[in-house]
């Protein structure tokens, strides 16, 4: 917020199970997070309420996803899977690796064996694997991408607040991070498709 953003995006979602309530309860400006927008997308793509979700100790721990999935579709099932070796894999640049299909693999069986026919990818790393995922998972299974879902919502905000974005958009953009890794730039560029400068906040 010194910097002069007038919005916040919780892009993690061991972060936004947690902290979004406090985030939203303490500052002024809009505070958008991954999670909801993924129960959302979720709940209208399931046809037999049979939902999956991949996710990191600490999002499956938290169930924020079973809690918030049924209250938006009653009846729904929620199978959570935890996969702690896959953002090691992301961060490491594996993305096609033999070790990373296999690992996957072996995460997706118990999910497969609920016969769930959606899944929800619950980490910002692993929509980097979705090809992976995707071809594991097989073609019954539809694959939620949260950072997409949170992605179009808040740029329908931005749009319908501020409008058009100006055209030297990319030249007047300034991404600011809470935190800066040696691997946080490496995994922004492969989302974003472009070389961009980050700057810790």
């Amino acid at each position: 917020m010194a910097k002069g953003a007038n919005i916040i995006v919780i892009a993690c979602h061991s972060a936004a199970s947690c902290a979004t309530d406090t985030l939203r309860s303490s500052l002024e400006i809009p505070v958008f997070e991954v999670v909801t927008p993924s129960v959302e997308r979720a709940c209208k793509l399931s046809k037999k309420g049979k939902i999956g979700i991949m996710g990191t100790r600490a999002t499956v721990s938290s169930n924020v996803y079973p809690r918030l999935i049924p209250e938006t579709r009653p009846g729904t099932k929620v199978f959570q899977q935890p996969c702690p070796l896959l953002v090691p894999l992301v961060e490491e640049g594996w993305l096609k690796a033999r070790e990373t299909r296999m690992i996957v693999k072996k995460y997706l069986r118990p999910l497969k064996d609920k016969q769930i026919d959606t899944l929800v990818l619950g980490c910002t790393h692993y929509p980097l694997l979705e090809p992976v995922i995707r071809e594991k998972a097989g073609k019954r299974i539809r694959i939620v991408d949260p950072s997409r879902e949170v992605a179009e919502k808040v740029a329908k905000y931005v749009y319908e607040k501020y409008g058009p974005p100006p055209e030297k958009i990319k030249e007047e953009s300034r991404f600011y991070l809470s935190d800066l890794t040696e691997h946080t730039k490496d995994i922004v560029e492969r989302f974003l498709g472009q070389k961009v400068e980050l700057q810790k906040a």
